[in-house]
Parts: structure tokens; C-alpha cells; sequence
């Protein structure tokens, strides 16, 4: 089998993540006719089909969905061999592909975005904002070099992460809600009422749920739902009690539990097997000392 061609490539990935040939047309900046013969190229070099073609509805075949991540991994293998080479002169420049959660996002990076863009105008960012699960997915699979996100609680395979904050939590209602003028809360009491939380496929979800799971206490989650401000509005409103970090909590009540700690650690994570750019290299350094000067 030829060598697959990395135009045909970029344009199998680009139908497979928009479901529309036009729409990937539109994407790459190519005519239709020119992603279809991409595509018919491939097919040849592969000798199957990568697509279904049904009522103007693109499906992946089994052939495509075993094409898919190692398409990726060729391009970005690619990629990362162009930048290694320009890499070499030691400049800092080129494109940085990070992935941020939307928490961290919104609430601790700013300030780095701006001092890095302003010191290093060579780079580009290629920033996705992403559940911090699905981080680590876009990590090992070479889609982002790095990812700032919830670090999980367990050590993954491929992955180095980097602490960078500890993130404390705090259990908080409205100053509407009966447990607001409470001196000392227990989690039997907390279990009372409507919570809402994340879902427990999040890191969060799950260090909360494991907390209440420890004192066999049962959660009444009413509202799950992963995005932390949207938590914040509903709790400000009256709906439930929820726990958010302490950096959110302006406008609530702290609700006071005796004798729990609850906490998050947010960091970098980056594949293992992956040689980090000078870009990349150059912004966790700036993440890094930055943390020890800021809680």
C-alpha cells in the first residue's frame, strides 16, 4: 500500500468531524469536488471506503473509525516533526494547541494568556475548551500538546500532570435557603435537601459524591449539570445548595460543615511520549511560576 497522503488525511478528518462533505469544503477553504477526490484518493491508497454515503448523511465505516485516530496521530506526528525542526533554532514561535476546562479558562488564565501572547508574538494559540475528561482524551490522541484543566484523582497511563493550584471547595446556598444562618451543617443534613451538582462522570462529581459515599450519606441531587457557573446562577436563585470552588462564591453563603475539607487540584497535563515544543515548554514555565505566587 502507497503511502497515504496527509491533503487526503486532513480532508477524511475534516468530513468525519463536520458529517458534510460542503462543510469540510467550507473548513479547508475547498470546493466540494476537491474534498471528494481527496476522499477517493484515500479510498484508493486504502483499498475500502471510509464512508457511508446515506441520504446526504455522512456515516464513518468500520474501515473509517479504525482510520480515525490514527489519522490523527500521522498528522500530528507530522506536525510535531516540522516543529521540532524549527524548534531547533531555539525560537519560540509557531502554533500552541491547548485545551482548557471552562472554569480555568474563565477564571485563572487570562492574565497568562495576555502576558504570553504579548511576550512571545510569534505563537498562535489553537485553544478548545473542553471538559477536563475529555482532556485527557485530546491529549493521548495528539490533538492538543497541552491541556489546563481538574486534574483527576487517579494517575493516568501516558500522562505526566503537573499540579499547578489547589483548589479548595465550599458548600454554599443562597442567603435565601433554611441552611444559610446554620452555625454547624452535618452532610446528614446537607442530604436533606435538593443539591445541584456536577455530574459525577466529572472529576468534581466524583470527589463530591465519594465524600458523602465515605459517611454513607445519600446525595438528593435534583440538577446535574458540568458548566460551574451555570451552578452558581441556579443556586443564587434558590433552587438547591451545591459546592463550588472558593474563588466562586461572592454572592452566596458559605454554608459552615464541621470538620470536612474538601478539595480540587488543577494543573497540566501533557502525553508522556510526546516531546514538548519550545511554545509549550515556554507557557507551562510562565503557568509554573505563576502558581507559586498565586493560590
Amino acid at each position: 500500500m502507497s503511502l497515504l497522503d496527509p491533503l487526503a488525511l486532513m480532508a477524511f478528518i475534516a468530513v468525519t468531524e463536520n458529517s458534510s462533505f460542503s462543510a469540510a469544503a467550507d473548513h479547508l477553504h475547498l470546493t466540494q469536488p476537491a474534498v471528494s477526490k481527496r476522499i477517493a484518493l484515500l479510498e484508493s491508497q486504502l483499498g475500502t471506503k471510509v464512508f457511508d454515503r446515506i441520504k446526504r448523511k455522512v456515516f464513518l465505516t468500520e474501515a473509517g473509525r479504525a482510520l480515525l485516530p490514527n489519522a490523527r496521530l500521522i498528522l500530528q506526528a507530522l506536525s510535531d516533526a516540522k516543529q521540532e525542526v524549527v524548534d531547533l533554532g531555539g525560537k519560540i514561535n509557531g502554533t500552541l494547541s491547548i485545551a482548557f476546562s471552562h472554569h480555568i479558562g474563565l477564571h485563572r488564565l487570562p492574565p497568562y494568556l495576555e502576558r504570553f501572547s504579548q511576550s512571545y508574538r510569534e505563537v498562535n494559540f489553537d485553544i478548545n475548551f473542553v471538559d477536563s475528561e475529555q482532556a485527557y482524551d485530546n491529549v493521548l490522541e495528539g490533538q492538543t500538546e497541552l491541556a489546563v484543566i481538574t486534574l483527576s484523582p487517579e494517575q493516568q497511563t501516558n500522562i505526566i500532570a503537573t499540579p499547578l493550584w489547589n483548589d479548595p471547595l465550599a458548600f454554599v446556598c443562597s442567603p435565601e435557603h433554611p441552611l444559610h444562618l446554620r452555625d454547624n451543617v452535618t452532610l446528614s443534613e446537607l442530604g436533606k435537601f435538593d443539591a445541584i451538582l456536577p455530574g459525577e462522570n466529572t472529576y468534581t462529581g466524583k470527589i463530591v459524591a465519594r465524600l458523602f459515599s465515605r459517611q454513607n450519606v445519600k446525595l438528593n441531587t435534583s440538577i446535574t449539570t458540568n458548566y460551574l457557573e451555570t451552578i452558581k446562577m441556579m443556586v443564587s436563585i434558590g433552587l438547591g445548595w451545591t459546592i463550588l470552588p472558593k474563588t466562586m462564591i461572592s454572592s452566596l453563603e458559605e454554608i459552615h460543615v464541621p470538620d470536612i475539607y474538601i478539595e480540587r487540584h488543577l494543573g497540566i497535563i501533557e502525553h508522556s511520549g510526546r516531546k514538548s515544543s519550545n511554545a509549550a515548554a515556554a507557557f507551562k514555565s510562565m503557568l509554573l511560576q505563576g502558581s507559586k505566587t498565586k493560590p
